[in-house]
């Protein structure tokens, strides 16, 4: 039985939602207000097209199964899921989820795109249907990278979540049950702190965004592809793990080695941030760098499936 994913914005994160599902065989459904929104999308799901293919289509899986509409309310007609991605503005994302839960049949879970509002927020001016709106934040490139927090809010039942988990789930996707709302999640608020740092290293002249990046590239990202910060530091602690660790390095947490908040963004700042990424880049177009990461995470993706725990035989784990 074929699925229909109800998108609404197309930029970015909203293509990258289209082209998962199309991947995964499902009927698409898009409203956004642009009128060269289906041109751009097209464009983009094109672009992604062949990494989709050598990751491995599901049956019937089409670029010819994306619809364009005219209207939020005709987008969401026959809708197994939808996912909004407007802009991240809390008025605005307010308004349409209001009009979302409005004019979705009854049960269909909302995810929001948002990468940090709480969903108790996004729910408020939703009077008919609240508990079913919820946070469903993914990570670009959306239709390669399988992880979605699912955040639920103050008025979401268990059965809205579970209902949310089977249909990601049906995506290809694997879904992060948040145990509380908080503002920017879990991924979101890990990345953040890195990103502060980063900012202060190059503020002081310590590094350029070449070299930090090379320190992740060839360091601590290698591990975080398989493991994440705790069972890389419990291998660290040596045959005794994270206890041994945590006795011999604790005490180094309470020393000043990092800056939470993050520098003011001067002018000086953004230049040199600005100059190191165009540096970086090395004149190529961004087009040219989505492939050439796509063909990468390819590549890992299908290294890394052999060591995920199902592969051990760790079922029910994530």
């Amino acid at each position: 039985m074929s699925r229909q994913l109800s998108v609404i914005g197309t930029g970015v994160i909203g293509n990258g939602w289209i082209a998962r599902a199309l991947a995964r065989g499902w009927d698409v459904v898009a409203f956004d207000p642009d009128p060269e929104a289906p041109a751009r999308t097209r464009a983009f799901v094109d672009n992604a097209w062949g990494s989709l293919e050598r990751l491995g289509l599901a049956e019937g899986a089409s670029p010819q199964r994306l619809t364009f509409v005219d209207s939020l309310e005709a987008a969401v007609q026959g809708a197994d899921l939808i996912q909004e991605n407007v802009p991240e503005r809390l008025a605005l994302k307010r308004e349409v989820l209001a009009a979302l839960d409005a004019a979705a049949e009854e049960g269909v879970v909302i995810g929001s795109s948002t990468s940090g509002f709480k969903p108790s927020d996004l729910q408020h001016d939703c009077p008919r249907a609240p508990g079913r709106v919820i946070v469903a934040h993914p990570f670009n490139p959306v239709y390669l990278l399988p992880l979605v927090e699912l955040v639920g809010g103050e008025a979401t039942e268990p059965g809205h979540i579970e209902r949310a988990q089977a249909l990601y789930q049906a995506l290809a996707m694997r879904p992060l049950v948040v145990r509380r709302e908080i503002e920017g999640h879990i991924a979101d608020r890990l990345m953040e702190a890195l990103w502060r740092e980063a900012l202060h290293l190059v503020n002081d002249g310590v590094a350029t965004t070449e070299e930090i990046d090379a320190a992740v590239v060839y360091g601590c990202g290698l591990r975080w592809s398989l493991m994440g910060t705790f069972l890389t530091f419990h291998l660290a602690g040596g045959e005794q793990g994270m206890r041994h660790m945590l006795e011999q390095f604790g005490p180094a947490l309470k020393l000043p080695w990092t800056k939470l908040e993050a520098p003011e963004l001067t002018d000086e700042l953004i230049d040199r941030v600005v100059e190191g990424c165009e540096h970086q880049a090395a004149g190529r177009p961004v087009a040219e760098l989505d492939r050439r990461r796509d063909d990468f995470l390819v590549e890992l993706l299908d290294l890394v499936h052999k060591y995920w725990p199902e592969a051990e035989g760790l079922e029910g784990r994530i």
